[in-house]
């Protein structure tokens, strides 16, 4: 049987990973709500403002938010006295009665004092989702996870820069093509700024299915190729593959960053005046003139419009070659492995320790 100083080196190095759910006996009670305390605590007390109305005098608020604050203060006080902890302490697990209280308590205020039954259900509903944002993001490590790759992004930028130069050639292929067409440019700089955002938020979506459909097999493939320990259990292998989903996200953010900011550079050079007038084409919102030696360039909304859209589908599809190309998998894959055979060996001397 190990030792606490032994096992919470491992656990730590399991955290850092981003990948949590290694640690044995993690549960939402002890390790993920009460690793949120302080913001789910903040946005209790932040919720006595529901009690308050625009309609009322200052001094009328004023009193509303101190006896709100009483209300929601002594209301987990006396959950705390029920539950066999001092009064004015913080919970040190989170069971489905302090979720009750932090979800259900601050939405009786805005009932009680005006009986606003939609405020009601709108509070009950924002609550909800942020307990399942905490559950998410911390039982997850998508925090750990995101922080890894941005560390690792910074520690390895000349590999992760080499790896968008080779695959600007194949990218460019179609690309370019898209680029200098005439219907792709009026259909951008037409659309609307909130469908370009709906637009990003929907390729994002689409990358993420395929990666969360394919990267459960590359899983089981590594830890087959790892033999180290006993296997992983279900939830084990989903935070694996956020966290595998979440590297390659930070990658396929780098080639789309990298192709945005070339077309905007080749619009520049390549896309003047005259062929705004000549495409029929409105640059937007704004535009302006710049000279390079004797040039004269054009940045407008419009190019911005169509270089963030070219870099969707660029970033779509590299997202996709990362698994399907045998030049790109291979690349991404025998560095994972390599780190991934590490915390597999890891986790089975852990399980040691445990007995």
């Amino acid at each position: 049987m190990g030792t606490p100083a032994e096992l919470e080196r491992y656990e730590q190095r399991f955290r850092r990973a981003g990948l949590p759910l290694f640690i044995e006996d993690f549960s939402p009670t002890h390790d993920i709500f009460t690793r949120a305390t302080p913001l789910l605590a903040l946005v209790f007390l932040a919720e006595m403002l529901g009690a308050t109305s625009l309609d009322w005098p200052v001094w009328k608020n004023a009193l509303a938010a101190i006896a709100a604050l009483a209300a929601l203060i002594g209301g987990f006080g006396i959950l705390n006295k029920l539950r066999g902890r001092p009064f004015w302490s913080l919970p040190t697990r989170f069971g489905i009665p302090e979720l009750a209280v932090f979800i259900l308590l601050p939405a009786l205020l805005p009932l009680v004092t005006e009986g606003q039954v939609q405020q009601f259900f709108g509070v009950v509903l924002g609550n909800l989702l942020l307990v399942g944002l905490v559950y998410v993001v911390v039982g997850y490590g998508l925090i750990a996870t995101t922080y890894w790759s941005l560390r690792r992004l910074a520690g390895d930028l000349a590999d992760s820069i080499a790896s968008m130069v080779r695959a600007l050639p194949l990218l460019l292929v179609f690309s370019l093509v898209l680029f200098i067409n005439t219907e792709m440019w009026q259909v951008f700089t037409g659309m609307p700024i909130e469908f370009i955002l709906f637009s990003m938020a929907a390729f994002t979506l689409l990358s993420t299915l395929f990666l969360m459909v394919r990267l459960p097999k590359e899983v089981d493939a590594i830890e087959q190729d790892a033999a180290s320990g006993p296997p992983l259990r279900r939830l084990q292998r989903l935070n694996l593959t956020v966290s595998l989903a979440i590297r390659q996200w930070v990658q396929t953010l780098v080639v789309s960053s990298g192709v945005f900011l070339f077309f905007i550079a080749f619009g520049m050079l390549g896309i003047s005046r005259q062929i705004y007038e000549t495409w029929e084409i409105d640059p937007g919102a704004w535009s302006y003139d710049v000279q390079l030696l004797g040039h004269p360039m054009v940045i407008s909304a419009g190019l911005v419009k169509v270089a963030v859209g070219i870099a969707n589908f660029t970033g779509l599809y590299y997202s996709i070659a990362l698994m399907t190309d045998s030049s790109y998998r291979e690349e991404f894959l025998d560095s994972v492995t390599v780190e991934l055979r590490k915390l597999f060996k890891a986790r089975a001397e852990y399980l040691q320790l445990r007995g």
